[in-house]
C-alpha cells in the first residue's frame, strides 16, 4: 500500500473536487448496522471479534475535512474524561443515532453540531464509509464532510476537552503509520496508530483514517 500512497503523492493534490471524485460513489447505507470488521481483523482472537458482532446500536461520526487556505486538514476532538464511553479519548465528533434522525447522516452532521459548534449548512457532505463496529456496542457511519473555512467552533466542553486538527496529506503518507501491539485475552494484537503534534490518534477512529485512506488512493 506504501508505494500507491507514494505514487498518489508524486501524481495528485488533494483538493476537494479530487476528494468528491474519489468518493462520488459512495452511498448511505441502506442498513446502519450491516457492518463491515475493520481491515486485518481476520487475524484477531475470537473473543474480541465476537464483541464486534455483538448486538449493536447505530451511530455516525462527521469526519470533517477543513478547507484551510494552505492545506485541507482533519478535525479530531478530545473526549472528556467525565464521559462514560469514549472517554479521555481521542475520536470524530459524533454519536449514537436517536430515534428522531433521519439517518445516520442527520445524526453526524446534529452530533457536530452539538459537540463542535459546527452549523449544518456549512458541511458539505461528499460521501460515507462503511458502518465499523466497535469493541463499545456502536455500528459507527463515517460520513465525510467538506467543512467551510467559514463555520465557527463553539466547544461543548461538557463532552469535549479540545479540538485540533491534523493535515490530510500527512494522514495519506503511510510512512506516518505507528504500528503498536495492544494486548487482548494474553494475545497482541498489531494496530496503527497516528502520533501528530504530540496527539496519538488510535483504535476505531484510526481505523477510520485508514478506510478513508484507502477510498483516496484507489481510483
Amino acid at each position: 500500500m506504501e508505494s500507491n500512497i507514494s505514487e498518489f503523492r508524486k501524481q495528485e493534490t488533494l483538493t476537494p473536487d479530487l476528494l468528491r471524485t474519489r468518493l462520488a460513489a459512495t452511498r448511505l447505507p441502506v442498513d446502519p448496522l450491516d457492518v463491515s470488521m475493520p481491515p486485518g481483523s481476520e487475524r484477531w482472537p475470537e473473543p474480541l471479534r465476537e464483541r464486534l458482532t455483538a448486538t449493536l446500536t447505530p451511530a455516525g461520526v462527521l469526519i470533517p475535512v477543513m478547507q484551510r487556505a494552505a492545506e485541507l486538514s482533519v478535525l479530531l476532538t478530545q473526549r472528556s474524561v467525565e464521559l462514560k464511553h469514549h472517554a479521555g479519548q481521542v475520536s470524530f465528533p459524533g454519536g449514537r443515532m436517536e430515534a428522531h434522525d433521519e439517518d445516520v447522516r442527520i445524526t453526524a452532521l446534529r452530533e457536530t453540531h452539538e459537540e463542535v459548534g459546527i452549523e449544518p449548512h456549512h458541511v458539505s457532505v461528499i460521501g460515507y464509509l462503511g458502518p465499523m463496529p466497535t469493541i463499545t456496542g456502536y455500528a459507527v457511519t463515517p460520513v465525510v464532510g467538506l467543512v467551510s473555512d467559514a463555520a465557527e467552533l463553539a466547544i461543548d466542553r461538557t463532552e469535549v476537552e479540545y479540538v485540533f486538527e491534523v493535515p490530510l496529506e500527512f494522514l495519506m503518507n503511510a510512512s506516518n503509520d505507528q504500528w503498536v501491539e495492544r494486548q487482548f485475552h494474553g494475545r497482541a494484537i498489531p494496530m496503527v496508530e497516528f502520533h501528530y503534534e504530540g496527539q496519538r490518534i488510535w483504535g476505531a477512529t484510526a481505523q477510520m483514517l485508514l478506510m478513508f485512506r484507502k477510498y483516496l488512493i484507489n481510483k
